[in-house]
């Protein structure tokens, strides 16, 4: 006996969920495609992806987080396709902040393991 065909995926059976923030993800990521296309910047392809799949997760993120608070379908998807285009400037800065709070914690404990070096060395 063979097994029967594979039936086709119904649409009502994949959670709303997920469908949510398929629909989310594919906003922001073609918010920031159309900065890309508007921009006359010259950029590599790797920072095209990166700047692309950055704006995609977060807008993924904020219209799972926004869905509770509005209510209609526009206005929720123009604050993700929003979020989505200004979600790369809103990382870099982030990481900026965290190396420049990283770098300084690491030098005040090497200042730190410096000063007592020093002191043990003097006894």
């Amino acid at each position: 006996m063979s097994p029967p065909p594979p039936s086709p995926i119904d649409p009502e059976s994949i959670p709303r969920e997920l469908k949510d923030g398929l629909t989310a993800s594919v906003l922001g990521g073609l918010a920031m495609v159309s900065r890309m296309l508007l921009s006359t910047e010259k950029v590599s392809f790797g920072w095209v992806l990166r700047r692309v799949l950055a704006a995609s997760i977060t807008a993924c993120i904020a219209g799972y987080a926004v869905q509770d608070y509005i209510s209609s379908p526009g206005l929720r998807w123009a604050c993700v396709g929003g979020i989505g285009y200004c979600a790369p400037e809103a990382l870099d800065f982030g990481l900026q902040w965290f190396k420049a709070r990283a770098g300084a914690e690491v030098s005040k404990v090497k200042a730190n393991g410096k000063s007592k070096k020093s002191k043990s060395k003097r006894r």
